[in-house]
């Protein structure tokens, strides 16, 4: 693993234990799955390029906007789904019939693969990457580390 990505994923595991906050991004205080993104784009980058709307539980969904999609291109940089690393940020649609709106960070790639996130009702936690949770993603995207 570089030293960036190295960054970014111990980053994510500094927040491991925060509890779920609707909107919140503050290590130890709370945090959502974008919450999450946020705090370790401020810890590896410095200031976040934008700052996100107030949003519903339920938000994009009516509309079906691909909201947090399409941040993610204006701020991340998107790579082939078949190209995992420790570092990369996830996308998930958590149903068929859903806007993607759950994140998470690659905390292992391979054999042993897991990532780091944040959803309602448990703190942020590294969960193992399992069938499951695999094929949820939808995208998958670097932090613009490199130069």
């Amino acid at each position: 693993m570089s030293g960036a990505r190295e960054d970014v994923v111990g980053a994510a595991r500094g927040w491991i234990g925060t509890p779920y906050r609707h909107q919140a991004s503050c290590r130890g205080a709370g945090a959502d799955c974008l919450g999450l993104i946020r705090g370790v784009w401020r810890e590896v980058l410095g200031p976040e390029p934008e700052c996100p709307p107030a949003y519903s539980m339920d938000w994009s969904e009516p509309a079906r906007d691909e909201a947090l999609w399409r941040a993610a291109l204006r701020h991340l940089r998107q790579k082939p789904l078949t190209d995992a690393a420790a570092g990369d940020v996830l996308l998930f649609r958590m149903r068929d019939d859903a806007v993607a709106k759950h994140l998470g960070i690659a905390g292992e790639a391979g054999a042993q693969a897991s990532f780091i996130h944040a959803y309602s009702g448990h703190a942020v936690l590294e969960s193992p990457l399992t069938p499951p949770w695999e094929r949820r993603i939808v995208a998958r995207f670097a932090f613009p580390l490199e130069v």
